[in-house]
């Protein structure tokens, strides 16, 4: 015959306290669970990610510089006059200035020289602000560019562009020629460059970046 065996009352005493953990611990990882996501999706719904800008947008970026290109494309041109530099060397600055009618004139620009008529164009893109004949100058071209900048180009034998035209930088605007203050020079183009309503070396600019926008 066998006899029941009753559990001490300690012992059913720890297995009270046992159960009453294990519901604790696990109504407690349960809330904390169901919070960590609240947060979750409050965060989720609040953050804007830069790769969805990136890609769900079309972001126009400015090119705020341009290198200023020569005013010609013959690599025959060469330099027969330089602008003249008061902080030259008397030497250099003797060869920058015009003998015309009697009076020295000193060189505001850059006269490049080829036997053959070449091709002239603009150093940037720009609006042709005015074009006119000049008796002493012969044909002129003024081109305004953005920021400030201006540029004269003389004694063309052709013109191919209006006044108001749009013109894009390297675009042919006329051809090389003479005229009287230079005639003992031949065929030329005379260049010159004003930056903010001042004349200005074009050596400074030329084959350079520079700021194009505001």
């Amino acid at each position: 015959m066998r006899t029941k065996r009753r559990l001490k009352s300690y012992v059913i005493s720890c297995l009270y306290v046992v159960l009453f953990l294990t519901i604790a611990v696990g109504g407690f990882m349960i809330s904390r669970s169901v919070s960590m996501k609240k947060d979750t999706n409050v965060e989720e719904d609040n953050y804007t990610y830069v790769s969805s800008i990136i890609m769900n947008q079309d972001v126009a970026v400015i090119n705020e510089t341009s290198k200023m290109l020569k005013p010609y494309t013959n690599e025959n041109v060469t330099v027969g006059k330089s602008f003249y530099d008061y902080k030259a060397e008397s030497k250099q600055q003797e060869s920058s200035i015009t003998y015309y009618d009697g009076s020295y004139i000193q060189n505001s620009g850059i006269d490049y020289v080829l036997q053959d008529v070449f091709d002239v164009v603009a150093v940037l893109d720009g609006t042709v602000i005015d074009v006119r004949q000049d008796d002493i100058l012969g044909n002129v071209v003024e081109i305004k560019h953005n920021n400030g900048y201006v540029t004269s180009y003389q004694s063309l034998s052709e013109v191919a562009v209006k006044k108001d035209d749009t013109v894009t930088q390297g675009q042919i605007i006329g051809k090389s020629g003479t005229n009287k203050l230079d005639k003992d020079m031949g065929n030329h183009l005379h260049f010159e460059l004003y930056a903010n309503g001042q004349v200005a070396d074009p050596n400074l600019y030329i084959d350079k970046e520079i700021k194009t926008q505001e």
